[in-house]
């Protein structure tokens, strides 16, 4: 998964898997979180449930030397253990889709607004609404409201809300080198008027070979359709506007705004500063000019790392927003099927609330993969725990790393309560009568996508293709079949 799109996608995930600085010998803070880690008594360590986790990135190496240490840190504490087990980034969906579809039995699996709403449907998880108020409420009351409500499929929780970055907040980055070099004033560049002037200026001082807007088709323009609630559907052409007190489904396509925006990107395509082959090439590359991303506070340090690059300047380009999409970027469900429904939830609640097991799933072993630096504050020391940080719980019961601001948990609090919440939020729709129109949709949309989102076409043209075809794939149907439930929810 590339970092772009980790990070447009689902949710911050390119700051789960962070560029680690090196190995360094120095100890200071060691074992800076207390826990009762050595207190376990061994019959009832021996007794405790194991349960199977499904979670998503790269398998760590030392994955059961770390499990053993997690283990004799959760037995003692609440009775159970855990058998973590991942699915890589590329191999995930189709891999939790096999074990939904065959009964495989697990306990917890990481799941997100792309599945999440059919799994219910299908009746692979189970209804935690009652559990989790009467058996967690240090779970419950640590959640925001909001949030639950963004996880709730009709008025019922299925899936415990990652409660991280839950709103989208979209942030304009600059490579510092050529901000000095050209006067361009970050702070300032938050249109897509000012953009223009700051990229036009450094095409034309660069000359014909340089690009600086490069897009490839894992990496448009993140962010162009954020207005626009997809209704957890993740087909962007249908949608509310945020804002709209109405509750209309729209053709977001055919949106003046969103065409406005779309032409602006042909005219980049036309003038050089998009490169030509932004359709069809893949692959991010890295050392880019510009670019925007979905992020929080402290993300310019890793964007840096990734990008090659001394230093990435910032500027939060609009407000944040909260969807349901945004907030089912992760979850964590309890199986229907699991016999150890209780344990289960008792075990996410240890995870969202408990620092020293957070760290611990998050970062590694102590001593081997990270260090702490204080007590709030971890070094990492290798970049081989790849398991994918925004799956596994709150980001708010978890160190910093030192090499982002120490207070990068409450800036992105912060983030979420300014969020604007979407008039929609709360509704996940029925789709189990749309399979069809929305997988035909799926595949129409992708026809256009690449060349719309990249400016290489002129929206005049490929807009009024694109929604003949969408249209015949069902659109309308999806359309009129999302008012009826909003109209209903709403009246």
């Amino acid at each position: 998964m590339k970092t772009r799109k980790v990070i447009s996608l689902l949710c911050a995930a390119a700051m789960a898997v962070s560029i680690l600085p090196g190995c360094q010998s120095g100890k200071a803070a060691t074992s800076a979180v207390s826990g009762n880690s050595g207190s376990a008594d061994s019959a009832a360590s021996k007794d405790a449930p194991t349960l199977t986790w499904w979670l998503i990135g790269n398998q760590p190496q030392d994955l059961q030397e770390g499990l053993d240490k997690i283990n004799a840190y959760t037995a003692p504490k609440i009775g159970v253990k855990v058998d973590i087990k991942v699915a890589g980034w590329g191999d995930w969906s189709d891999k939790m889709n096999q074990i939904v579809n065959s009964g495989e039995k697990f306990d917890i699996m990481f799941t997100n607004n792309t599945k999440y709403s059919r799994q219910v449907n299908m009746g692979a998880f189970a209804d935690i609404t009652d559990l989790v108020q009467q058996k967690t409420p240090d779970l419950y009351k640590s959640i925001p409201q909001n949030v639950w409500k963004g996880a709730m499929i009709k008025n019922k929780i299925y899936a415990v809300p990652t409660y991280k970055d839950s709103s989208i907040t979209q942030y304009w980055c600059f490579d510092d080198t050529y901000v000095e070099k050209y006067h361009i004033d970050v702070a300032n560049t938050k249109t897509f008027e000012a953009l223009d002037k700051a990229l036009t200026k450094i095409k034309q001082g660069e000359g014909k070979s340089c690009y600086p807007l490069n897009l490839t088709q894992s990496d448009a323009f993140s962010g162009l359709l954020n207005n626009y609630d997809d209704l957890t559907l993740g087909l962007p052409p249908i949608g509310v506007r945020i804002d709209d007190k109405s509750h209309k489904v729209v053709s977001v396509l055919e949106q003046p705004d969103v065409k406005a925006d779309l032409e602006m990107l042909h005219k980049w395509y036309k003038e050089g500063i998009i490169n030509p082959d932004a359709p069809t090439q893949k692959d991010a590359v890295k050392g880019r000019i510009f670019f925007s991303a979905q992020g929080f506070p402290g993300a310019e340090a890793s964007w840096a790392i990734n990008e090659g690059e001394k230093k990435v300047d910032t500027v939060q380009a609009a407000q944040p927003i909260m969807t349901d999409s945004s907030i089912q970027g992760s979850l964590n469900a309890i199986s229907a099927n699991s016999e150890h429904k209780t344990e289960a939830i008792e075990f996410l609640q240890l995870v969202n609330t408990d620092q020293k097991l957070r760290d611990m799933l998050g970062y590694g072993i102590e001593g081997k993969d990270f260090e702490y630096v204080s007590s709030k504050v971890v070094k990492r020391l290798t970049d081989t725990w790849g398991i994918g940080n925004y799956a596994i719980g709150s980001f708010f019961d978890m160190a910093t790393q030192n090499d982002v601001p120490a207070d990068q948990w409450e800036q992105v609090k912060k983030l979420n309560e300014k969020a604007v919440a979407s008039t929609c939020l709360g509704f996940t729709p029925d789709t189990s009568d749309l399979t069809t129109e929305i997988t035909n949709c799926d595949a129409s949309w992708g026809k256009f996508r690449f060349e719309l989102m990249t400016g290489a076409s002129d929206p005049d043209t490929v807009i009024p293709k694109a929604i003949a075809e969408l249209k015949s794939s069902g659109m309308d149907k999806i359309i009129k079949s999302l008012q009826s439930q909003l109209d209903s929810q709403y009246k």
